[in-house]
């Protein structure tokens, strides 16, 4: 398997700059990431690596060559698409061979490699099939045995599950993390859905506006998001954001209008703007007499079987608390709730960066 770098990638369509300058460094058989709301960019410099966009600036670099002025069939890399793309005429042994074919691969070897594909996948009962006669997960596996009998350097995965229902893409996401494991291939994986690239990657890229936010482990962007995008961005339930005026004194506190949220002391200039910003999951309920509880109303429940958002409102703010399993809370009733110090995240209300103390 390949490494592929970026050196200072740029990508405009006319007077629309779509990518700002990236550098990024993806080693032998990694799985990365690309995440990002609609219109970030990743989806364009997946495409560039691929040869199917040309980059306006820099070098792209496949096991250190430089593939910028190379066609898309010279680069050795395989791309799977969120439509599949498959053939409609053609089996699956067709879909799957018809790389091979073109390159005038024997017969023999050809039969063996989509043989080996297919079992790989689970579909050897199901060679013989045309696509329409196969389920939407099915045909996606079929258009990854298409990548795989080609023996890439590298595979580029385009939201390959967005058209899959709940069900299936979870099966799904098991699937392509298990095949990684086995063939140990670089990937890069682009997806808006942060589920699928905090269950998958080795490294998530996290872009917003064609820039790079922060690249790092999915556990490095979930308890250390370097900003408020990646905070945002990263995790479900999102995380809280409660902007104020930062208030010192014996009971240090964010001032938010009607109300005030005790806070633990942050060393910050007295009257300075922040928003702080708390995972559902780290909001703790307390006795009503507890130091620094803040009394809140309950305003919505939403039962997810596996555990329960309650959305709960002190003065002008909303906060969000998640529990694990089903609670007995309704609309109308009092809780009060604790913002543990261990917990807070502070962001510059100016640049949205994150104060590393924090």
């Amino acid at each position: 398997m390949a490494t592929i770098d970026l050196n200072a990638v740029e990508k405009s369509f006319g007077p629309i700059h779509v990518l700002q300058p990236v550098d990024l460094s993806i080693r032998s058989g990694e799985f990365v990431v690309l995440v990002g709301p609609s219109g970030c960019g990743k989806s364009t410099l997946l495409r560039m690596i691929a040869g199917l966009e040309e980059a306006t600036a820099g070098d792209i670099l496949i096991g250190g060559r430089r593939v910028n002025d190379m066609e898309p069939k010279d680069r050795n890399i395989a791309m799977v698409f969120q439509s599949y793309a498959l053939y409609p005429h053609m089996s699956v042994a067709g879909n799957m061979s018809y790389s091979l074919r073109l390159r005038k691969t024997a017969k023999e070897r050809i039969s063996e490699v989509v043989r080996g594909a297919a079992e790989t996948l689970g579909l050897s009962k199901l060679v013989d099939r045309k696509p329409r006669a196969l389920s939407g997960g099915q045909r996606q596996r079929v258009a990854m045995g298409r990548a795989i009998v080609r023996q890439p350097q590298a595979f580029l995965f385009d939201e390959p599950l967005s058209n899959l229902d709940a069900r299936l893409r979870e099966q799904m996401r098991a699937e392509i993390k298990k095949l990684h494991q086995r063939l140990g291939a670089t990937s890069i994986y682009v997806t808006h859905d942060q589920i699928e690239a905090m269950t998958l990657a080795d490294r998530i890229v996290a872009l917003d506006a064609g820039r790079i936010q922060q690249i790092g482990t999915p556990l490095d962007l979930y308890q250390r998001p370097a900003n408020r995008f990646v905070a945002g961005f990263i995790g479900s339930p999102a995380m809280n954001f409660v902007s104020g005026l930062y208030r010192n004194g014996l009971r240090p506190h964010l001032d938010v209008g009607h109300a005030q949220i005790p806070l633990a002391p942050l060393g910050l200039a007295e009257g300075r703007p922040v928003t702080i910003g708390i995972r559902p999951e780290h909001v703790a309920f307390a006795p009503s007499d507890a130091v620094d509880a803040v009394d809140c109303a309950v305003e919505l429940v939403e039962p997810t079987g596996v555990g329960t958002i309650v959305h709960l409102r002190y003065g002008e703010v909303a906060i969000k608390a998640y529990r694990p399993g089903y609670g007995d809370w309704s609309a109308g009733e009092r809780l009060s709730v604790l913002l543990p110090a261990e917990h807070l995240h502070v962001f510059d209300d100016e640049t949205g960066i994150r104060r590393e103390h924090a």
